[in-house]
């Protein structure tokens, strides 16, 4: 464990050195600060002209309109959140490969599937950190605008980080093999938008003629992290207080993480540095 604390400092500090810690805290802050301003409107004011509500059923319809507004915000938060800290943290694991510095490590008294894990738990440490800051002030502003604490707008701290955990899988996988952080980057966020794409199975698998081609699509869908599936879960879970299917694509994204993970593990067991 002391040599897995170690490893997660050292991400830490080379995360402050580059400027990413730095760079992804103060793009959140500007967006707190965005929010803050934007939040002088007089929600309850907007809703009433915007929805015509009612006297009689203003305070429902208010509540439903706050509902709304932060399902809304935690599915940008969840897409922008992922998708800057993938940014992020592509460059961190090509940077341990580079030579000189990969051999100084690999002199050291640790392995190398510790040495890749600690630098994989770093960086997601670092993106828990960043995700917390961000949905939780967030939902303070919100909640003191408003006077409406919606605590299940919090559930997107724990998907928002499971989420990029399984696709920094992916990043770590292509940094490994090809030492390469634009590519890691290109990999992984298209990977996000065929996810998207194969889950809209109920229209497609309509419109295709053939079933081979179908059964395809099936078997795509649930290889693939389930980017779209875990977002429309979270906006039903907060906007409508119903129970949706969160399990399938946590477990289901979980095992592509740990496949692809032990998969990176595997392949830098073998190189030759």
């Amino acid at each position: 464990m002391t040599v897995l604390n170690a490893l997660i400092s050292d991400t830490f500090q080379e995360a402050r050195a580059r400027w990413l810690f730095w760079g992804l805290f103060g793009l959140s802050t500007l967006l707190i600060c965005i929010f803050l301003f934007v939040l002088k409107i007089d929600l309850v004011a907007g809703a009433i002209s915007i929805m015509g509500i009612e006297r009689t059923q203003h305070a429902l319809d208010i509540t439903r309109f706050v509902r709304n507004s932060y399902a809304f915000v935690s599915v940008f938060l969840y897409v922008w959140g992922t998708l800057l800290a993938i940014f992020a943290s592509s460059g961190l694991i090509p940077s341990v490969l580079e030579p000189g510095r990969i051999s100084l490590l690999l002199s050291k008294p640790i392995t190398r599937p510790m040495l890749l894990l600690g630098r994989y738990l770093g960086n997601v440490l670092v993106v828990a950190l960043n995700d917390v800051y961000l949905i939780v002030s967030i939902w303070i502003i919100i909640g003191i605008k408003t006077g409406i604490w919606e605590r299940r707008f919090l559930l997107a701290i724990p998907e928002s980080v499971l989420m990029f955990a399984v696709l920094l899988c992916v990043v770590v996988l292509v940094g490994v093999i090809f030492e390469s952080a634009a590519l890691a980057v290109m990999v992984t966020v298209g990977l996000m938008f065929i996810s998207t794409l194969l889950a809209q199975r109920a229209y497609v698998l309509k419109m295709l003629d053939s079933e081979w081609s179908r059964n395809l699509w099936r078997v795509l869908y649930w290889i693939v992290p389930k980017v779209y599936d875990l977002a429309n879960a979270m906006k039903q879970i907060i906007v409508f207080d119903r129970q949706a299917d969160w399990w399938t694509p946590i477990w289901t994204s979980a095992i592509f993480g740990a496949v692809v993970l032990a998969g990176a593990v595997r392949i830098f067991q073998k190189r030759d540095f």
